[in-house]
Order: structure tokens, then sequence, then C-alpha cells
């Protein structure tokens, strides 16, 4: 089984895009928007969203929800933790070996919790 996509709900498209634009630059990704409400990056096997929430209530983020990212070795992990924080996102946990992962967290522009491992 793969993971088909994920989505985050976000408040403001045009930070939003621009936040996610500069955090996946190196990655190979294609950034498409069908419509006003979403955003997608995609590349193989790859599908994350940012949209304006389908019943125009605030998007908000959930407690315990998070989307984790597989960046590659440990100074790519360090790299992405710092590039988010440099565009506006929060520290959730610095880069550390945590069990069998080197891994960092970090909060975007709406509060969404993001993950960078190896």
């Amino acid at each position: 089984m793969k993971l088909n996509y994920c989505v985050v709900g976000t408040n403001d498209m045009t930070a939003s895009k621009a936040f996610y634009d500069a955090l996946f630059a190196q990655s190979g990704l294609h950034c498409t928007a069908p419509n006003d409400r979403m955003t997608y990056w995609l590349g193989e096997d790859f599908a994350f969203a940012t949209a304006l929430p389908f019943d125009k209530q605030p998007a908000t983020n959930g407690n315990g929800t998070m989307v984790g990212f597989c960046v590659g070795p440990k100074d790519n992990v360090e790299r992405m933790h710092a590039l988010a924080i440099v565009l506006g996102g929060t520290c959730e946990g610095a880069p550390n070996q945590r069990g069998p992962k080197f891994s960092a967290y970090v909060r975007d522009l709406d509060g969404n919790k993001l993950c960078f491992s190896d």
C-alpha cells in the first residue's frame, strides 16, 4: 500500500504557496494549482497539497497530526529544518537522533506540524 497524497489546510494560500515553493525548491517537485482553493507539489510517488477548507471555515491544525518528509541524509534534515525556520516556520524539535531516525520538526505558517527525517 502507498500513501496517495497529503493535504494540510491554510488560511492564506499566497503565504502558504510561497513557504512551500521555497521549502521544496531543491526537491524537483512540480507545483500546480488546479483551482484557487488548492495548490499541489507533485513528484514521482509524491503528492502534497495545501488547501483552503472546502467548508469555508478557518483552517486549523490537528493536535497530534503530522506530515513526515523523508529528505535523505542528516545534512538534508538539518538544511530543511533551517530553511523552514528562515521561511517563517517555528521549531518543534531541533535536528537530532530519535530512535532509528535522524529527524527535525517544524510548524508551517498555519501551524501544521512537519517532520523531516533521513
